[in-house]
């Protein structure tokens, strides 16, 4: 079960990557749009979709499936002094868990302004700050804690 979870929270990623990427690109092409919705509410939407599932999946692998994880709760103190174990006990979670906040904010703010505007520099200041939360969180190889681009 954490194999399958682990792979399809890895292929995911580049969903939720490239939707980040065009909403933020579709917010900042923005123009005055009538009332409705636009291409960046559109991306906007699959780049939340698709964070609100890796974060189910994420939270899975978190709290009950990842040996890493359950290691690093068995004692705390010693994972934050073990960068590797500190990774994904903290700063991956964290991060991850900031761009699902900033999109969903994004979103909300976005609706809620009252010229376009407004509106376009909140989804794209929204989305850029998610988008930047997740590459920064990803571990993309090479990296200390790396992990294939595409796993099967």
């Amino acid at each position: 079960m954490y194999e399958l979870v682990l792979i399809l929270h890895s292929w995911l990623r580049w969903v939720a990557i490239a939707g980040g990427i065009a909403a933020t690109a579709a917010a900042f092409t923005a123009r005055a749009e009538a009332p409705g919705k636009s291409r960046a509410d559109t991306w906007g939407l699959v780049f939340m979709i698709a964070l609100d599932l890796q974060l189910l999946l994420g939270l899975l692998l978190y709290l009950g499936l990842s040996p890493i994880t359950a290691a690093a709760f068995e004692d705390f103190g010693a994972a934050m002094r073990n960068p590797g174990a500190r990774f994904w006990a903290v700063e991956h979670i964290s991060l991850m868990m900031f761009a699902v906040v900033m999109a969903h904010v994004g979103r909300v703010l976005g609706r809620k302004a009252r010229t376009p505007g407004a509106k376009r520099m909140r989804l794209l200041v929204c989305f850029a700050l998610a988008t930047a939360a997740i590459l920064a969180g990803t571990p993309w190889p090479g990296t200390a804690n790396g992990r294939p681009l595409f796993p099967l």
